[in-house]
């Protein structure tokens, strides 16, 4: 919950190439190679402003992927990106993904004070550790590092970042007689760690919101920990409300141990979104969306991506899933949180697949249906105080973004849950985060 008195929902929209539907680059009346305009996602960012989003999210994959039917997921740098829309869109904040494996503490730190000093506070860092060998391939010869090393480097990592932030004092009041700076208002951070030294001072001043707001997808034991840790917003994959609770009850323990407060995390899980005028419209437009005719198409579907996970494709699509189906270990080199999601849904529920693709898109939960169903999916949740709020997947961009804005947002803004305009002159002021600078420990109330 905030720290204000009333209680709101927050909302974040992806924007990350054509759509979140792998086929969504053909889809008709849409120009297929959009993923390399920069107007695009410039025209995405302004609809999703026009919808008083409070965030638009890039995710990032310094890698060209293997599948060439599919949209190519990440194109453009989300840094350089966001600096260009940032002076062309007001008021939202912009969260952008950047490996803790494969940049540097000091350069990374200075970009990203550099970008939340033009935005004038709007910039949050969702920090990943990578986990595709073919991103290692693009840095060096080594192979990519354990889970375990990756999450001690990002925590270190991490550590490192926030120290530079509040390293230099902001210049103000009255213009000093000789020293521009001295030892005591940009102060050295001295790191000596098990993977950097760095001396400081950042060459950057404090920015506004005191340094970016922090967001993070911890699923594995060590993911959540760092999450707990480090993190202002949580992103996961979560399918059942209960999983959500005990995921918020768990990060809420892990941050008390870490000396943070219980309401000093959001938690905005992903959810993938898909509205028609009817149920039966909204199934026909989620066929589609895969190329299918029909759900045995979407059916059939499933089986070929599951087998990522080992699971047979000759399950009776109208018997219910074995939750021991969906295994995994806390040092596997794939991610936790997707399949971990598949088996505490199937574990609380008897779900057969033909259930299960109607709940779930693209490793996050699906809303589909009218206006008011995929409303009141959203609202659900949150009023019961599981989730703080989503991001929101949109299958089809940018035009999928106008469509929410005119069905789904109205009923949002009329439930009271959700703002009709921006406040707050930061991000971090709007989520009602804490003020990282040293002086100013109070809450914000959003």
């Amino acid at each position: 919950m905030t720290t204000s008195e009333h209680r709101r929902l927050f909302l974040s929209v992806a924007v990350n190439s054509t759509g979140s539907a792998a086929r969504s680059w053909s889809w008709p009346g849409t120009r297929w190679n959009r993923f390399s305009d920069w107007d695009h996602y410039l025209r995405s960012a302004q609809l999703a402003h026009d919808g008083v989003f409070d965030i638009v999210f890039v995710s990032d994959h310094p890698a060209l992927q293997r599948d060439n039917s599919a949209r190519p997921l990440h194109s453009f740098d989300p840094t350089v990106l966001f600096s260009a829309i940032a002076a062309a869109v007001p008021d939202i904040g912009f969260l952008l993904t950047a490996s803790s494996s494969y940049n540097s503490p000091y350069n990374l730190a200075r970009r990203l004070a550099t970008l939340d000093h033009i935005s004038g506070g709007r910039v949050i860092w969702n920090v990943v550790s990578s986990f595709n060998p073919d991103i290692a391939a693009n840095f060096s010869a080594d192979p990519l590092p354990p889970r375990a090393e990756r999450y001690r480097r990002a925590d270190e990592f991490l550590e490192v970042v926030k120290e530079l932030w509040l390293s230099w004092d902001t210049p103000q009041g009255p213009a000093p007689a000789d020293s521009v700076w001295n030892e005591t208002t940009a102060r050295r951070i001295d790191h000596h760690g098990e993977f950097f030294d760095v001396a400081g001072p950042l060459n950057v001043p404090i920015g506004p919101q005191g340094h970016p707001v922090i967001s993070q997808a911890g699923a594995s034991h060590a993911g959540v920990d760092l999450a707990a840790k480090h993190a202002d917003i949580v992103y996961a994959s979560l399918l059942h409300k209960q999983a959500a609770f005990d995921y918020q009850a768990q990060l809420r323990t892990r941050a008390a141990h870490h000396g943070r407060g219980p309401d000093e995390i959001r938690l905005m899980p992903g959810l993938t979104v898909i509205v028609g005028d009817t149920r039966e419209e909204a199934y026909r437009k989620h066929e589609a969306l895969h190329g299918f005719n029909g759900e045995d198409g979407l059916i059939a579907d499933f089986f070929k991506r599951a087998a990522l996970f080992d699971i047979p494709d000759r399950l009776d699509p109208d018997r219910p899933i074995d939750p021991n189906l969906f295994s995994y270990t806390e040092d596997q080199d794939r991610p936790v949180g997707f399949v971990r999601s598949f088996a505490e849904l199937t574990a609380a529920e008897e779900v057969t697949p033909r259930q299960l693709v109607r709940r779930v898109e693209g490793g996050h939960r699906l809303a589909i249906g009218t206006p008011e169903e995929v409303a009141a999916t959203i609202l659900q949740w949150w009023s019961e105080g599981a989730v703080d709020g989503f991001n929101i997947h949109i299958p089809v961009l940018p035009e999928g973004i106008a469509e929410f804005n005119r069905d789904v947002i109205p009923l949002l803004q009329a439930s009271g849950a959700f703002p009709t305009a921006y406040d707050g002159s930061t991000i971090r002021e709007r989520l009602g985060l804490r003020d990282p600078r040293p002086a100013a420990g109070a809450s914000v109330v959003a």
